[in-house]
């Protein structure tokens, strides 16, 4: 590259960066094309008014990650179970470019990105929130949500 402008130099060292890092932070999940992310928000949607059960992963009951991973598998795409490996699995989106699918992670009880729904569109959300509730939409403008609202990321 040495009759190359150094301009170009740092953008293609700026570009392999970004395919390298995008890599890594995949750990073996596919790329979700669009219509499988709105599947998954179809289906769990579909689980309004299940009961929030802890480790729970299906109809039967759900913790926030069995949720995200339960519906994401109906649609046809394999993802980790826990919420870290969830987060560890997804690219950061940067700026306000959500869509329907889109992994929401919040920090509650003092723990950072501990919880995690799937975004509906139109500002909504879904999620199993905590023992003795049920599966819900929310707002993501709420001011409980809006507060601890952490990071927005995709499959």
């Amino acid at each position: 590259m040495s009759g190359v402008a150094p301009s170009v130099r740092r953008l293609s060292a700026a570009l392999l960066l970004v395919v390298v890092a995008g890599c890594a932070s995949t750990s073996n999940v596919p790329v979700t094309d669009p219509a499988s992310a709105d599947r998954a928000a179809g289906y769990a949607l579909k689980m309004v008014g299940k009961p929030y059960k802890y480790g729970g992963s299906s109809p039967a009951g759900f913790d926030c990650s069995g949720l995200v991973q339960y519906s994401y598998k109906q649609a046809g795409v394999k993802l980790p179970r826990e919420t870290g490996d969830l987060l560890r699995s997804s690219t950061p989106l940067r700026g306000s470019h959500l869509r329907r699918g889109d992994l929401l992670f919040f920090d509650q009880e003092g723990k950072k990105k501990s919880h995690v729904g799937i975004y509906l569109g139109d500002g909504r959300f879904v999620h199993a929130p905590s023992s003795g509730k049920q599966v819900r939409a929310d707002r993501i403008d709420s001011p409980y949500w809006k507060k601890h609202l952490s990071e927005a990321r995709r499959i």
